[in-house]
């Protein structure tokens, strides 16, 4: 979003309009990355997909959403920001009817990609067209409504998407965004005026390739190396290639004269430590949100609808506390805030590690939502208050953009990491259980070639009772014992986060050095 300047802003009666084909259009893509976690476990049987299949579908969508978000609020400045809107919602769309229409893992993992570079369009676009429409008057509170409303459908999206899941299908969860994206492109024809930027400057397309590349290079070597294992040409080339071409980027955006990223932001010791701070403590949530309803549906032996009303507390938490959090910039500055909200965050993921097998929602899950929610609620506001503050007014769309894009990448890379950890712990405490049960050798191997699997392993058929009960305990206490592990890990994500706070983030973000523009545009 460029903030430089609204053009002339739209007609009083065009508002409301306005503000309703931004809010249903960025919520598809929110919605999208909450309810396919919910579905994973259907995606999971229905394809007999292994969790490195089920990783691509959720590492697809953001690895382009990531890498290209940046570029997506460049062409609107340039192309035009309705049109750039437009394209996204129906790209978007498109994309959501082939994800519902999938025959296969492979086909689903291609219309994801897509789905993100839909995404990476409309979701920058969004905040744009707002900020055009609206004059400085009416601006904020127009910004206010929409976080509001798109933390509702947030909200609601897991819940309704686990209904559809349960009662339905999980491909109904990609069908819903068709007749959202029919009424956003409708009303944005007819309501939403046309700007851009005369003076935007080149599209940085070598940075958006050598980003993706980059990014899906390490996401590939990760996520392959269980298949492959460390050694495989695939895996060593993929990790080659992305650390190469990430060295590459940050050298190209340098010395180009409009880069998407520009590295003079980070010289602000408060711009660096905020951003620092999302990477961590994004890549605990994005890998919290992904194992999370794996625990719920395959081994807590949820439904798809009290899945996503268990995670419910959490969004609404933060969304009635957000304003309260922002009152706590004001009156302690962002460092106390940046420190104690991401502690609280960490003790809600080592609570996460506590219940077992059968325990009760309210006393073993629920106060942990609670603690981590307000963990989150304490930290976002003041974050975001950092994260502006730390650069001139005149850089701040680019400063917005750049944090949204890390917090997105971050969680991209952690599902593609941890997820290894969550694998190789899994399959090393299942082998350890296993070994008690004296199987057929023909059992065991069938058992241990399908630990990708995760709780998602099905049980050979043809054994007696007491055996098949007996693997399914075995099978759930391994899964238990590396969520157990992940858990542990994203609270020291969340510790790291912490000291981040205290030790770069200073007390004033004024005092970290604001960065004034040296005559680009910026824009997110």
């Amino acid at each position: 979003m460029r903030s430089g300047a609204a053009e002339v802003p739209c007609r009083s009666e065009a508002r409301s309009w306005i503000l309703a084909a931004t809010i249903l259009g960025s919520s598809m893509a929110f919605i999208d990355g909450t309810v396919v976690n919910v579905a994973l476990p259907a995606l999971q049987a229905g394809f007999h997909a292994t969790v490195v299949d089920v990783q691509w579908v959720v590492e697809s969508y953001g690895l382009f959403l990531g890498a290209l978000i940046l570029v997506g609020g460049s062409l609107g400045d340039r192309f035009g920001r309705r049109l750039m809107f437009v394209v996204g919602v129906a790209i978007f769309a498109l994309s959501s009817a082939f994800c519902g229409f999938a025959l296969n893992i492979h086909q689903l993992i291609i219309a994801r990609s897509v789905q993100g570079v839909g995404a990476a369009l409309l979701v920058p676009g969004s905040l744009a067209i707002i900020s055009t429409s609206f004059d400085e008057k009416s601006r904020g509170q127009a910004i206010g409504t929409w976080s509001g409303f798109t933390a509702i459908t947030t909200a609601i999206g897991p819940v309704f998407g686990g209904w559809l899941v349960e009662h339905a299908s999980w491909r109904w969860v990609f069908f819903l965004n068709l007749p959202l994206a029919g009424a956003v492109v409708a009303i944005s024809f007819w309501r939403i005026p046309e700007s851009r930027n005369a003076n935007s400057g080149p599209l940085d397309w070598i940075g958006a390739v050598l980003a993706t590349v980059g990014l899906g290079g390490l996401v590939v070597g990760f996520i392959e190396s269980v298949n492959l294992g460390w050694r495989d040409p695939l895996v060593v080339g993929s990790l080659i290639a992305g650390i190469v071409s990430l060295l590459a980027f940050v050298l190209w955006e340098s010395k180009v004269r409009a880069p998407m990223l520009p590295l003079a932001l980070f010289k602000s010791p408060a711009f660096s430590g905020a951003n620092l701070l999302t990477l961590f403590l994004y890549a605990a949530l994005g890998v919290f949100f992904f194992l999370f309803p794996m625990n719920l549906i395959q081994v807590q032996g949820y439904s798809g609808t009290a899945t996503g009303a268990a995670i419910l507390p959490f969004v609404l938490l933060m969304f009635f506390l957000s304003r309260w959090s922002g009152g706590l910039v004001a009156r302690y500055g962002a460092r106390g805030p940046l420190i104690i909200g991401p502690l609280i965050s960490a003790a809600g993921f080592v609570l996460f590690g506590v219940p077992s097998i059968g325990d009760s929602y309210w006393k073993a899950f629920f106060p942990a939502v609670i603690v981590l929610g307000f963990g989150l609620a304490v930290t976002v506001a003041p974050l975001t208050t950092s994260v502006m503050g730390s650069v001139d007014q005149d850089r701040a769309g680019t400063a917005s953009g750049i944090n949204n894009a890390v917090a997105r990448v971050a969680g991209v890379l952690a599902v593609a990491v941890l997820g290894v950890v969550m694998i190789k712990t899994f399959g090393s405490r299942l082998s350890h259980n296993l070994s008690h049960l004296r199987l057929p050798p023909a059992i065991l191997q069938q058992l241990q070639a399908n630990e990708i699997k995760l709780a998602g392993l099905q049980i050979p058929s043809g054994l007696d009772a007491a055996t098949t009960a007996a693997i399914k305990v075995s099978v759930g206490d391994a899964f238990l014992f590396a969520f157990r592990m992940v858990m542990l890990l994203c609270a020291g994500f969340s510790l790291a986060s912490a000291a981040i706070s205290g030790f770069i983030i200073p007390k004033d973000p004024g005092s970290g050095g604001r960065i004034r523009p040296s005559g680009t545009g910026s824009h997110a």
